[in-house]
């Protein structure tokens, strides 16, 4: 799937543990450490529904808690773009965690409440008014937002959602480009490389919100290149850029702190990609 996963694994982890840390810290930062240090994605996506019963159990029994509205957008979106392959599943699951993040904002920022619904200039100047310090109840929304366009991405009526949320992100840029090294970039180039140019599309401009983002991550977050080379290489049908930026991942080291896991995931989708680079790119 190709919403941003390396962000998406980092946000799984980070999220359950933010919320539930008051009551037991030590334990949730130690396996936040260990999940993010682990070198095999299928252990973590066996364990990572309990999670998300967790957080929907303390949803209900506190449902206007901000935090663990904006934990319940980052969790479900996350598992959804990291782990889940089944497109119907993936729906289901993506709109649970748009929901969630929708009414995080709205209980951080009360007039966000109703804005999506609204003329996009109407919408775009509420969202242009959000400060700073709702910066990351504004990237929960966005991203988990993000997340359910991109899992319903054959339906039209979901991409035209997608200035929205580019909307959502470039706000985030402007007030903490830095915010989860640069996460908002990498939706960023995701969403502007969903349309070929032919078509509306601004696959250019995807480019350079992949390599801002590599940027700011200092290159150690293996996922957007893997990322910059499946959704724009392949797009514009640029090879030379698709197989080296897969090259640089495979032959990267991935035990990054904090990054293992999410590098060990990118390696083994880069080594998926590059097989298949002859079919993909055959005249």
């Amino acid at each position: 799937m190709a919403v941003p996963t390396t962000v998406a694994c980092l946000l799984l982890f980070t999220g359950c543990s933010t919320v539930i840390a008051p009551v037991t810290s030590r334990v949730t930062e130690g396996l936040t450490l260990a999940v993010l240090d682990h070198n095999d994605p299928e252990t973590v996506r066996q364990g990572a529904p309990a999670y998300l019963l967790m957080v929907d159990a303390m949803i209900a029994g506190d449902p206007d808690n901000t935090g663990l509205l904006i934990a319940g957008a980052q969790l479900y979106s996350s598992y959804t773009s990291g782990f889940v392959d089944d497109r119907e599943r993936a729906s289901r699951l993506a709109e649970r965690g748009r929901s969630y993040g929708w009414r995080g904002l709205c209980e951080e920022e009360p007039t966000t409440c109703d804005s999506w619904q609204l003329p996009f200039d109407e919408f775009q100047q509420i969202i242009d008014s959000v400060t700073a310090k709702h910066v990351p109840a504004l990237f929960a929304a966005g991203a988990s937002w993000a997340t359910w366009v991109q899992v319903n991405r054959a339906d039209w009526l979901a991409v035209a959602d997608k200035a929205r949320v580019e909307a959502i992100m470039l706000r985030v840029t402007v007030l903490d480009e830095d915010y989860f090294d640069g996460a908002a970039y990498t939706y960023l180039g995701v969403l502007n490389s969903i349309i070929p140019a032919a078509l509306g599309g601004k696959p250019e401009q995807g480019r350079k919100d992949f390599e801002r983002a590599i940027e700011l991550a200092q290159g150690k977050d293996l996922m957007t290149k893997v990322l910059l080379a499946k959704e724009y290489a392949r797009l514009v049908f640029d090879r030379e850029l698709h197989d080296r930026l897969l090259r640089e991942v495979i032959d990267a080291d991935p035990n990054v702190p904090g990054l293992v896991l999410l590098n060990s995931m990118a390696q083994a989708q880069a080594r998926i990609l590059l097989a298949e680079s002859d079919e993909y790119f055959a005249e």
